[in-house]
């Protein structure tokens, strides 16, 4: 079990999740203030501050960041399509060249 626990792709996913969940608080936040917003906030930022420090100690921060950016997009752009929120053509152009910054630094 500790041995996934410590895997970078889990630990991409697990950060990645983090920081999407902070950013659901904030969101939260930005329509009402509440406490529950406030502790996602702090819950997410401090899981993925955690999660980063152990997932640095065995990759690249290049190559960390843009695979921790680019799965984070994807759950936030999911997020606020289940929301109700769309997304412009520019919106979509900006998430495809993060996709594709992933392929071009993984390589």
């Amino acid at each position: 079990m500790t041995y996934v626990l410590t895997r970078p792709a889990f630990l991409v996913v697990t950060a990645a999740l983090a920081y999407a969940i902070a950013t659901a608080g904030i969101k939260w936040a930005s329509d009402a203030p509440s406490p529950m917003a406030l502790l996602l906030i702090i819950f997410g930022f401090g899981l993925a501050t955690i999660t980063e420090v152990v997932l640095l100690r065995q990759a690249d921060l290049s190559v960390i960041y843009i695979a921790i950016i680019t799965v984070e997009t994807l759950m936030v752009l999911t997020l606020a399509a289940l929301i109700g929120e769309g997304l412009s053509p520019k919106q979509m152009l900006g998430a495809a060249f993060v996709l594709t910054g992933i392929f071009i630094v993984g390589e």
